[in-house]
């Protein structure tokens, strides 16, 4: 009976998002990856995740997991049932003291199991006047070990405006996610330099600011 309800909730919070929002996907040329990716995107709002699993195609929806904070997602037996029910969170304890076991060794586990991850590399969400904040180390520690792993670049665009900090009732307006090109770490490639092109990639999928002439 939970794993009905899930289900329900699943196609409910699909419907809602994409009612809400207008959302609209594009797409790169080559199409996503057929085999478990990681789709990596920008942060500012509680609802970017379900925007990037809304938009995915049902066959890669169903095997898609995000990476979320267990301080939020569990937090209530709502929160709970929402994050581990509906979305089949990857939860991770951001408190060091606190965790009983290693972020990146459930990632992995998630990867070899076969499934997709959605994964915020800013870490928290970007409240900030910068477009992006500086990348933790995760997304990294997680390709080192399985250096075959397609990263898909994802620029989620207006949700901040959307879901406001602060605010309950959403506020209707046109949403895209921008999905890029599929990335893989190079060989003997460092962790600076690593961060520093996935995040340029990502970038490179933002609108470009009005009067920039580009």
């Amino acid at each position: 009976m939970k794993a009905l309800v899930a289900k329900v909730a699943a196609a409910a919070f699909v419907l809602f998002a994409r009612a809400i929002t207008a959302v609209r996907a594009i797409w790169p040329e080559e199409g996503l990856p057929a085999r478990p990716c990681v789709y990596f995107a920008n942060h500012s709002s509680h609802g970017d995740f379900v925007l990037v699993w809304a938009v995915l195609p049902p066959r890669l929806r169903h095997r898609t997991r995000p990476v979320a904070g267990a301080e939020y997602w569990l937090k209530s037996h709502t929160n709970a049932f929402i994050g581990r029910d509906v979305f089949n969170a990857v939860l991770i304890e951001r408190d060091r003291e606190k965790r009983t076991e290693d972020p990146i060794a459930l990632m992995v586990s998630a990867v070899d199991a076969g499934s997709s991850l959605i994964l915020f590399p800013e870490g928290t969400r970007n409240q900030t006047e910068d477009r992006l904040l500086p990348f933790k180390s995760g997304i990294f520690h997680l390709v080192d070990q399985r250096p075959e792993l397609d990263l898909v670049p994802v620029w989620i665009n207006n949700l901040n405006r959307v879901m406001p900090k602060g605010e309950i009732v959403p506020i209707p307006l046109i949403c895209t996610v921008t999905f890029g090109s599929a990335l893989r770490i190079a060989p003997g490639e460092d962790k600076e330099a690593f961060l520093e092109r996935m995040r340029a990639a990502l970038l490179a999928l933002a609108p470009k600011p009005a009067g920039s002439g580009e």
